[in-house]
């Protein structure tokens, strides 16, 4: 009989699925040297991400820019909150210079929120974007912004860098943002995924 989580006093296994594979081969290696030698973040590391050893070990990693440290407080995310320290201006070529190391043919360029930036970040989103171009211009880049509140012009910024993706997570139902997402509305985020297709 089932109580607890029991079965006639044995604790129920874990389905293999939810088991993660401890990190590494070469690229996953590879992958953490490069982070590691260019003083990078990733979300894979910041958010603690249970899959970021299958991911490098692909040679996949998700880079964030405009540091560690978030303006917002989100109930789901494993960034830490609190005063972010100043931006490197050499953090968009160190990943252009990273993602063309690790021959990466589709790059994924998320950040913190960066409430304390006049533009929320929007010029750094531009410079990585434009340094990738350079470097690696076969590379496809994908980009997940914040929602660059009352930061007027921002959001243009970005979107006319051309990303090849213009990506922002919405994490939960309209409901639950109050709970979850306290900081955030869900249909200002519809809002701003639809002027990024207006736009261009």
């Amino acid at each position: 009989m089932e109580e607890n989580g029991k079965i006639e006093g044995t604790r129920l296994k874990k389905p293999k699925w939810l088991s993660v594979k401890l990190p590494t081969g070469e690229n996953y290696k590879k992958v953490r040297n490069l982070v590691s030698e260019h003083n990078l973040h990733t979300i894979c590391e910041s958010g603690s991400c249970p899959n970021m050893g299958e991911c490098w070990g692909a040679g996949t990693a998700t880079f964030m820019i405009l540091g560690n440290t978030c303006t917002r407080s989100c109930g789901f995310c494993g960034v830490a909150t609190g005063k972010p320290g100043e931006v490197d201006p050499f953090e968009p070529a160190k990943v252009a210079q990273s993602v063309k190391l690790m021959e990466v043919k589709h790059a994924v360029i998320t950040s913190v929120d960066r409430d304390d930036l006049y533009d929320g970040g929007a010029d750094h989103f531009v410079n990585t974007i434009t340094d990738i171009k350079e470097l690696s211009p076969n590379t496809s880049i994908e980009i997940l912004t914040p929602d660059f509140l009352r930061k007027d012009g921002a959001l243009e910024k970005v979107i006319y860098a051309k990303p090849d993706v213009f990506n922002h997570n919405l994490e939960t139902v309209p409901r639950l943002y109050p709970t979850v997402r306290p900081g955030a509305r869900y249909f200002h985020y519809l809002n701003l995924l639809a002027r990024v297709k207006e736009t261009d």
